[in-house]
């Protein structure tokens, strides 16, 4: 369905470092880049344009400009969102979604990728020594910094500096123009060898997605649409919050499958029980 055929990678920020050789291996796809597309249409993680759509429609909307620029009708883009775990609220994550398109075929399969193996951050620096500790607390200079007078401030923002001396130029020169500085982990990929590499987890996932196959129609993306919980406790035998069943939907013909015991085990340890362990 897929071999020798072109697809373009929806990016600005060197993500096809990660993505092409993924897609080219898994699917037989020839991958090639979008000429002046400009991701940042829709939206920058500084805030100069604010994303208006949820991660999962701005994907969508990436992937499809790509395609309708260069007229190919196979596509892949990634967005991501950085915040607090949705669950583990002291820890920040980095939340991947990539996305895979085939006109052709009508054919839209994506993915996500949520990790807690990102270094985003952010903080007001006062002095020299600040800011050195900043940026070592952040992975610098293998990840990039942002510098500007405040969190919100959206002129004079300086981006990409992996250079000590570039760095503490930039500082100095904020804080004697403006009398505060905040700096941050710059999130673009090509900056960012952390996120690079959910990315790439991602693209593994897609690809393994994309190659699975609709037991009813052979559909290829038949993957997870729905997880239950329920997994009974070993002490009690009542029902957990852990996962019991993942349901399997085929979005072509909406064929679904449900598939017990997902993690390989057929019952909870009891520190996991309202009950055993309330």
């Amino acid at each position: 369905m897929f071999e020798g055929r072109d697809l373009i990678i929806a990016t600005k920020h060197k993500k096809e470092k990660v993505l092409a050789p993924i897609l080219e291996q898994g699917l037989g796809v020839n991958c090639f880049l979008p000429e002046y597309f400009d991701t940042d249409t829709l939206g920058t993680f500084t805030g100069e344009v604010e994303r208006e759509l949820d991660p999962v429609s701005t994907v969508r909307q990436k992937c499809l400009m790509a395609m309708e620029v260069s007229n190919c009708d196979l596509g892949v883009a990634s967005e991501g969102s950085f915040g607090p775990h949705p669950t583990l609220f002291f820890a920040n994550s980095d939340e991947e979604f990539l996305i895979f398109i085939d006109k052709t075929n009508d054919l839209e399969i994506i993915v996500r990728e949520l990790s807690l193996e990102t270094n985003f951050n952010g903080s007001e620096i006062k002095n020299e020594q600040e800011l050195l500790e900043f940026a070592r607390m952040t992975k610098f200079p293998s990840h990039a910094l942002i510098l500007r007078k405040t969190k919100t401030e959206k002129i004079g923002i300086v981006k990409g500096l992996a250079n000590e001396e570039e760095l503490k130029i930039t500082f100095n020169r904020i804080l004697e123009k403006y009398g505060s500085v905040y700096a941050e982990t710059d999130m673009r990929a090509m900056y960012n060898p952390s996120r690079m590499n959910i990315i790439q987890n991602a693209a593994k996932k897609l690809i393994d997605k994309v190659n699975s196959f609709c037991p009813q129609c052979n559909a290829p993306g038949f993957g997870v649409t729905d997880a239950k919980k329920g997994l009974e406790c070993s002490l009690c035998g009542l029902p957990t919050n852990s996962i019991l069943s993942y349901i399997y939907t085929c979005q072509k013909c909406y064929f679904k499958n449900e598939k017990l015991y997902p993690h390989r085990k057929m019952t909870e340890d009891p520190m996991y029980c309202n009950y055993c362990n309330p």
